[in-house]
């Protein structure tokens, strides 16, 4: 069945192709930086998960964000300063199995679209729109089926020379153009992410108030789900990992099927969606309720160096300021718990701190979970400015080795935060318990 994601609808008898309605506005932006040439934007195929059963739909996030219309078998096409949507017709049997359809009268009216016709029209009309156009814009190598529809328009337009028709001289990689313009987030979707950030914080206090010894992982992860739902998302926004004890040692855990131990610790990274746009939060706590004193000591390095890099987050700062703050605090916490011995220049310089903290210290976040942007331009670090959204994640995992003091073993700790950079700075925007004390009182709760 086809998801309906909740959307709001324009009000009757408004014009919804105002600059006010960001989707309209996002197409003229777009249909600016193209000029004469034409941009092709299918939405996700459904996909079967076995037999005749498909997965739950999720539409593709680039033609969402110009569209926010939620049906499958659909394709915007942006040409000569309009609008186009191609998408399935009304049939009245097919939603009495499926739910409803808007068809090309009612979507072109509520969306704000210039045009819009049966999807089986696009055959036909594709050539016709590239006809004698200067470029094509278009994701290639993203869908194969997609790929084939616009070569095979090219061909029909190459069989018209002799009438005088010309196909795009140029076909253009339109992720790059889609991709700066999605990581500058405007008020809309600053409001929604804000939404989606709510609700998933609100998640992981529900799975902290649940915890106890002796319940599997499954049934916080459980918790979350419920969380979520009761609150409006659509659902988790990528797969949850739910670790306990040594499992947390395993960044990408997701089995979430193992019994929680007494004295552990239990990592949680999960997140919600809210009209397609994601949340990314991940916290750490004792199964018991108490942090032991060697679990607060690798607490606070990691909650510290979260703190220093969400303090190098401003407008102007590269990108990788915030990651190179966090590892110099992190490296300094491994030698004051003698997992790494030497200067910390010389320990950042070697690389020795990844042995216990390997990943990057966050990345871009908004309708993908990992979104949309470059990280760098060129040789240089992207540069932050107000609207891009990012997460803020330092961790430390110490798997259980001869040169690692026992207390610490199976130690598996992750922070991790939203972040939007302002004028002025930057601000958290998740609120879920993160220090000792407002882990260990939500708990108590």
């Amino acid at each position: 069945m086809t998801a309906k994601p909740r959307m709001s609808r324009p009000r009757r008898n408004a014009d919804p192709r105002n600059d006010c309605w960001p989707q309209v506005a996002r197409r003229r932006q777009l249909l600016a930086r193209i000029g004469d040439g034409v941009a092709i934007i299918p939405t996700a195929r459904e996909k079967m998960r076995n037999r005749d059963t498909p997965y739950p739909y999720r539409f593709d996030s680039d033609f969402w964000y110009l569209t926010a219309f939620p049906e499958p078998d659909a394709v915007l096409a942006l040409a000569d300063g309009r609008s186009i949507l191609f998408c399935r017709e009304k049939d009245a049997d097919r939603e009495i199995w499926e739910g409803f359809r808007h068809g090309p009268q009612a979507a072109r009216e509520i969306f704000g679209f210039d045009a819009a016709f049966p999807l089986d029209a696009l055959e036909t009309q594709l050539p016709t729109l590239l006809a004698d156009r200067p470029a094509l814009w278009h994701c290639l190598g993203q869908d194969a089926e997609n790929d084939a529809l616009v070569i095979r328009a090219l061909n029909a337009v190459r069989g018209m020379s002799r009438t005088g028709k010309r196909p795009p001289a140029l076909i253009c990689d339109l992720r790059q153009t889609l991709d700066a313009m999605r990581l500058i987030k405007d008020a809309t979707e600053l409001s929604l992410m804000q939404a989606s950030a709510d609700i998933a914080a609100a998640g992981h206090l529900r799975a902290m108030r649940a915890c106890r010894p002796g319940l599997f992982e499954y049934e916080l992860e459980a918790e979350l789900s419920h969380e979520f739902r009761r609150r409006g998302a659509t659902g988790h926004a990528y797969a949850p990992i739910v670790a306990g004890g040594g499992n947390a040692c395993v960044l990408h855990y997701t089995e979430n099927d193992k019994r929680l131990p007494e004295k552990g610790l239990a990592l949680i990274d999960a997140g919600c969606e809210v009209q397609g746009y994601a949340a990314d939060i991940s916290r750490t706590f004792p199964v018991n309720g108490r942090f032991s004193a060697a679990q607060k000591d690798c607490y606070e390095i990691v909650l510290a160096a979260q703190s220093a890099a969400i303090a190098a987050i401003r407008p102007g700062a590269a990108f990788n300021a915030p990651h190179e703050a966090a590892v110099r605090v992190l490296t300094e916490g491994m030698a004051d718990l003698r997992l790494l011995s030497g200067s910390v220049d010389g320990l950042i310089e070697s690389g020795a701190y990844q042995r216990f903290y390997m990943h990057r210290t966050g990345h871009w976040l908004g309708l993908d979970v990992h979104d949309a942007g470059n990280y760098r331009q060129g040789e240089a670090w992207t540069l932050l400015a107000p609207g891009m959204t990012l997460t803020v994640e330092p961790g430390l995992y110490i798997r259980p080795a001869p040169d690692v003091p026992k207390r610490l073993h199976n130690i598996g700790i992750r922070i991790e935060d939203d972040v939007r950079v302002t004028k002025r700075g930057c601000q958290i925007y998740t609120h879920a318990p993160r220090t000792v004390a407002e882990i260990e009182t939500a708990m108590r709760e």
